[in-house]
């Protein structure tokens, strides 16, 4: 049996370590040497393919942290087999910063889409599996936007890739669906059926 603490904080510490790494592609070339301020805005400006990867990597690890919050236990250890998906979700989690580099670089290319957005479908996937191999998991809200979530990161990732064989280039804006989901939460919160 393993301390699911330990697992936790190990967690928290490989997810603050990638959603850091996202942040270094997004730098201006070693040799630029702005004349003025309107020359270094500008440069700051082409950025933009860069940063709207990073921006978009950003969120969905930390929707991706926010949902293992909200995967609630009362276990107080686990089991071999919980341990071992978790490490190959954190294994994911550490992949996002080299993927994210590649389509900021090479967002026109359909490969780098799909390399991508299969990270974070594997990602979501394995996120499922743990879903019903974690030890004594509370039933609730939590779980049903655990649950959403995961499937909102399925559904972009897969729409992702189907856009990169068209437009590689908008492909990534598949997954601005994910930011969607506290708007969906509030809609359907108020338009339940009565019951």
């Amino acid at each position: 049996m393993f301390s699911k603490a330990r697992l936790d904080a190990l967690s928290d510490g490989i997810f603050a370590v990638a959603m850091t790494l996202l942040v270094l592609d997004l730098r201006l070339p070693d040799d630029f040497h702005p004349r003025d301020g309107a020359e270094l805005l500008e440069q700051v400006a082409g950025l933009w393919p860069k940063f709207l990867p990073y921006a978009l990597s950003f969120g969905v690890l930390g929707l991706r942290w926010i949902a293992n919050l909200e995967l609630r236990s009362k276990a107080e250890y686990v089991n071999r087999e919980y341990v071992n998906w978790w490490l190959l979700y954190l294994l994911l989690i550490t992949c996002v910063p080299f993927t994210t580099i590649l389509v900021g670089r090479f967002a026109s290319l359909a490969p780098t889409v799909w390399l991508y957005a299969g990270n974070t479908l594997l990602i979501s996937l394995v996120g499922v599996r743990l879903v019903f191999v974690t030890p004594d998991l509370e039933q609730g809200d939590h779980l049903a936007r655990r649950q959403a979530s995961a499937l909102l990161l399925m559904l972009s990732s897969v729409l992702a890739i189907a856009l990169s064989f068209v437009r590689p280039n908008l492909a990534l804006w598949a997954f601005a669906l994910n930011f969607a989901a506290p708007v969906l939460r509030v809609w359907f919160g108020r338009h339940r059926l009565p019951g």
